[in-house]
């Protein structure tokens, strides 16, 4: 074993303790479920996070109002995502087996910027709606999925997409905003 397999070792047992302890404090979290770190979290126990799970380094998980009970995120078995940040409110659904590339942002809301006079981070939220990403879909590097978007089971959705309206199960889609590229066979 030399050098760098050490420290490989030394870091699977870094994210496995840490797991294993944050656990916890998630409202869900199966078995054999991995963060890596850097991870950053807020009110994790809105959170529920199946098993076999993969959350890679640079990941954000965040419900930042707790108007909502119970889980508002929550995320299927055997889905991996890797530097994905996802804000929520009300819903957001990751069902089982999703693939999610580096760079990836999900949010069921956004705020509102009517007022100059005010910062618009400060501003109300103006659209809340949940979002649902279907079973076994895959967004590619640097998607944005916008509040009120379904995307279908077996969907793919191509690198640096927008995607504002909802995407059909088994088909590509592409673009600023995202567009049907093709229809996958079933």
């Amino acid at each position: 074993m030399n050098g760098l397999d050490l420290l490989l070792l030394m870091q699977r047992a870094r994210d496995a303790a840490f797991s294993w302890i944050a656990s916890s404090g998630f409202a869900g979290f199966g078995a054999r479920s991995r963060i890596l770190l850097p991870f950053r979290v807020g009110n994790a126990d809105r959170i529920s996070i199946g098993s076999d799970v993969l959350i890679g380094p640079g990941s954000w998980l965040i419900v930042p109002r707790l108007d909502h009970p119970g889980p508002v995120i929550r995320i299927g078995d055997r889905v991996r995502m890797n530097e994905t940040s996802i804000s929520a409110v009300s819903s957001v659904i990751i069902e089982d087996g999703v693939a999610i590339a580096r760079g990836v942002y999900i949010s069921d809301h956004a705020h509102g910027f009517d007022r100059p006079d005010v910062f618009i981070r400060d501003q109300p939220l103006d659209r809340v709606a949940p979002v649902r990403i279907g079973r076994g879909a895959w967004l590619g590097q640097n998607v944005v999925v916008m509040p009120g978007v379904t995307i279908g089971a077996g969907a793919v959705v191509g690198a640096n997409s927008v995607v504002r309206d909802d995407v059909p199960p088994r088909c590509v889609v592409a673009g600023t905003p995202a567009r049907l590229i093709r229809q996958l066979t079933t």
